[in-house]
């Protein structure tokens, strides 16, 4: 993966790169305290401003017409502007042909749950002492009809 100088003639804005080679990946693993040996076949993205990753997602557990799982984590708020939040919810939705995206958060994980929330995702069960260290987890998700960041309109 190579980072590089940001492109963008906007300032603030951060550059989408694709996870070639699995950085992204460990760094989000990495940042959020996890291994990486539970990531199977994945699509992953990072997000980078002014030559720095600041973000990365990780598309997951991906069935075609059903559902994927999501990873995030990032170390600069920036990176959720409307551009990358668009290209996110469009790769989910209709790349990956997704009626759905699952994830889970920490129950004290406040500032998560606020920003995902905020987002649109809704919380839909509680998976009690089901983090390594027996956090509870709430899962959260979202359908493609109630997403407010698809640009096309009409075909959920």
């Amino acid at each position: 993966m190579i980072l590089g100088s940001d492109m963008s003639r906007e300032a603030g804005y951060c550059r989408i790169v694709t996870d070639t080679d699995g950085a992204v990946a460990r760094w989000v693993c990495d940042g959020l305290g996890l291994g990486s040996d539970w990531i199977g076949p994945n699509y992953t993205c990072g997000f980078v401003l002014n030559g720095e990753l600041i973000g990365g997602l990780i598309f997951n557990d991906i069935e075609s017409g059903k559902n994927l799982w999501w990873t995030i984590y990032s170390t600069d708020k920036r990176w959720a502007n409307r551009r990358t939040l668009a290209f996110i919810f469009e790769a989910a939705f209709y790349c990956f042909n997704v009626r759905r995206i699952s994830l889970l958060v920490n129950c004290d994980n406040t500032d998560c749950l606020r920003f995902v929330e905020k987002l649109g995702f809704k919380r839909e069960g509680l998976l009690r002492a089901f983090g390594d260290a027996g956090q509870d987890r709430y899962v959260l998700g979202m359908l493609k009809k109630e997403c407010k960041y698809l640009r096309r309109k009409g075909d959920e």
